[in-house]
């Protein structure tokens, strides 16, 4: 294994563990893993499956984050009519 992390896909195992999970280790980890029989390493297709999956839930934490920032106000042109002019607005204190 020349790569400093392997891709390995994990295999069903007696005390629990579940067939196919595929996950990125440290090359002495994958070593271990794959002689004790709890994993392979990974074809491209379960690796290329493995990153199109880790994508999808990056842009999903990216856009959930997003979201939390995101406030909006949804006023009526009638409510625009009632709002104090810029003049009669105080001024905001500086942020510290």
């Amino acid at each position: 294994m020349p790569d400093a992390h392997v891709f390995v896909t994990s295999l069903e195992t007696p005390d629990g563990g579940r067939a196919g999970i595929v996950t990125e280790v440290p090359r002495d980890i994958a070593a271990k893993m794959i002689t004790e029989g709890r994993a392979l390493l990974s074809t491209k297709p379960e690796r290329d499956r493995f990153a199109e999956e880790q994508k999808a839930a990056r842009v999903a934490a990216q856009r959930a984050e997003l979201a939390q920032k995101l406030q909006v106000t949804v006023i009526s042109e009638g409510d625009t009519t009632r709002l104090p002019s810029s003049a009669e607005v105080p001024p905001r204190p500086a942020k510290k």
